[in-house]
């Protein structure tokens, strides 16, 4: 038996609560997986998992193993990073998981530049506003936005985004402009909700001191960006988005700014990665990489501020 294969094997099986999402993520048949799990048992005179139909538990003697294992392999993997070109070219599959708006006009449009800095790292971009589980899902990092509920992660904030309320021309010229985020109550607005709980998120607006937050009544709610911005674009009602995703269309006149003189919460950005991973050489730079590109960005560096949106002439 090679013991480090087989403590990798044990640390994502205890992960992924699995045998079955264990070898997926590992691309190991399911009999090799359990295989070195019983070995490792066997060799050490002692139950690491309870197993099930259902699932997989970790014992009270396997919790205190995983965590010796995971110091191990992390140890293992520095000193291999340091003897090897690993650091300075880091190479290898890399998991991310980024929301669809970032992904399709901030990230993707960089990415070749990245390829250029790091031609040996396979990347597998998940793109979604859904907020997928790291460890289960066997994603090394993520793009998220606004308050973190996960307190498991690490986080960095890597950038901001702020929002800009519009609606399309057509929608405009038959249920006038609002003037007022009350007026709001008359129009139809289009509703992003929670991929994970359902709910609908409340609009908030603020100016010179005064603060409003109300639900709004629309026919449509979505949970994905791009197609929230099509909504707009085909006059369902008002939308509230993150400007750099609408303000091409207000440049081109396909969307009008309304009550631009009111702001609306910034939305901070982090980029997380789980706590009881080795945060490998890929990861690292990824994160940096993400960092630098958000920074130099006007809509998403940390001291980017909302603004008026001229319309098309």
């Amino acid at each position: 038996m090679n013991k480090l294969q087989a403590m990798e094997v044990f640390v994502q099986v205890v992960d992924a609560g699995s045998f079955t999402r264990a070898a997926e993520m590992l691309q190991m048949p399911k009999a090799t997986v359990s295989t070195l799990v019983q070995s490792l048992e066997t060799a050490l005179s002692t139950k690491l998992l309870h197993r099930t139909t259902r699932q997989v538990t970790v014992t009270t003697d396997g919790a205190a193993y995983y965590e010796r294992c995971l110091r191990i392999l992390s140890d293992v993997r520095d000193a291999e990073e340091s003897l090897s070109r690993t650091r300075l070219s880091p190479s290898g599959r890399l998991r991310v998981d980024v929301p669809t708006g970032v992904s399709s006009e901030i990230l993707v449009p960089a990415l070749p530049a990245f390829f250029e800095r790091y031609p040996d790292i396979m990347l597998e971009l998940g793109s979604s506003d859904r907020i997928v589980d790291l460890v289960e899902e066997g994603v090394d990092c993520a793009v998220r936005g606004g308050a973190l509920g996960d307190t498991s992660l690490i986080a960095r904030r890597v950038g901001v985004v702020n929002f800009l309320t519009a609606a399309a021309p057509s929608y405009l010229a038959r249920h006038g402009v609002p003037q007022h985020p009350r007026d709001l109550a008359r129009h139809r607005c289009v509703n992003y909700f929670s991929a994970k709980t359902g709910k609908l998120f409340d609009w908030d607006f603020h100016r010179d001191g005064e603060r409003i937050e109300i639900p709004m009544r629309g026919v449509i709610a979505l949970n994905d960006s791009n197609a929230y911005i099509e909504a707009g674009l085909a006059g369902l009602g008002v939308i509230q988005m993150t400007d750099y995703l609408v303000e091409r269309h207000v440049a081109s006149g396909r969307m009008v700014q309304v009550l631009a003189d009111w702001r609306s919460d910034p939305l901070p950005l982090h980029i997380v990665y789980p706590q009881n991973r080795h945060l490998s050489a890929k990861v690292r730079v990824f994160v940096e990489w993400v960092a630098e590109l958000f920074a130099a960005n006007p809509y998403m560096n940390v001291d980017a501020v909302p603004r008026r949106t001229p319309a098309a002439a």
